[in-house]
């Protein structure tokens, strides 16, 4: 029986680099159906939680639940699990077609029509058979993101979605993120561009010096919210 959760419940998590605090004591809960957006400065903890979420980091302490389950699972969690960070994890020598189908393997997943269909979502199904490292950063970021979700996960973390992408890309990728969620996916976004952010992410989570800030539903005027919490600076 396939692993599943409907809801990702972090409590109390904290994480040091040595000296340095990239979370404290940071509580918070996901749900299915939603986007939500973790927002805040560079050096914030965006990154370290959204690596102990995807089971890669390890907190400190505190706790992770996505359902009832916990990264004890293993790779039954990492299985209902897809990241998309900033290094996009795909092979420069092979082309685009060759990365989804190895990536697909990988989650035992044979089907011949999954990494055409990917291609398709990724509005790069004319350019299958080029080889990676020809594509510009725009291009590999939409491949990430189908390599991501190959396996059809319920939880879906995005790390900066948008780098590198031109309006017609990030229409690609906004449809393709609205279209997660109302599957029912669990989806993470942290962006720096507030801009895209408003109007797409249902909730907004912001975070500063590794400490949970604010947790409330989005509404219009997001950028204006986030510097009269977050600051300015």
């Amino acid at each position: 029986m396939t692993l599943d959760f409907e809801e990702v419940h972090a409590t109390d998590i904290s994480r040091h680099f040595g000296r340095r605090r990239a979370l404290s004591k940071l509580s918070l809960s996901l749900r299915a159906g939603e986007i939500v957006g973790l927002l805040g400065p560079n050096g914030a903890g965006k990154s370290t939680l959204i690596g102990i979420l995807s089971t890669l980091v390890s907190a400190g302490s505190g706790e992770v639940r996505y359902g009832t389950h916990t990264s004890a699972a293993g790779g039954a969690l990492r299985a209902r699990i897809g990241f998309l960070a900033h290094e996009l994890h795909l092979y420069s020598e092979l082309s685009a077609l060759q990365n989804l189908t190895f990536f697909a393997r990988l989650h035992g997943l044979d089907d011949p029509a999954l990494p055409h269909a990917a291609l398709l979502r990724a509005g790069l199904a004319g350019r299958g058979d080029d080889v990676v490292s020809g594509f510009s950063r725009g291009m590999r970021q939409r491949l990430a993101l189908e390599r991501a979700l190959l396996h059809a996960p319920r939880l879906v973390l995005l790390d900066e979605p948008f780098t590198g992408l031109d309006d017609q890309a990030v229409r690609i990728v906004d449809d393709r993120i609205r279209e997660l969620a109302g599957a029912g996916a669990i989806v993470l976004v942290a962006t720096h561009d507030l801009d895209l952010a408003d109007g797409l992410v249902s909730r907004v989570v912001l975070v500063r010096e590794g400490r949970l800030i604010s947790d409330e539903p989005a509404a219009p005027g997001l950028r204006a919210r986030y510097r009269s919490v977050v600051g300015a600076g």
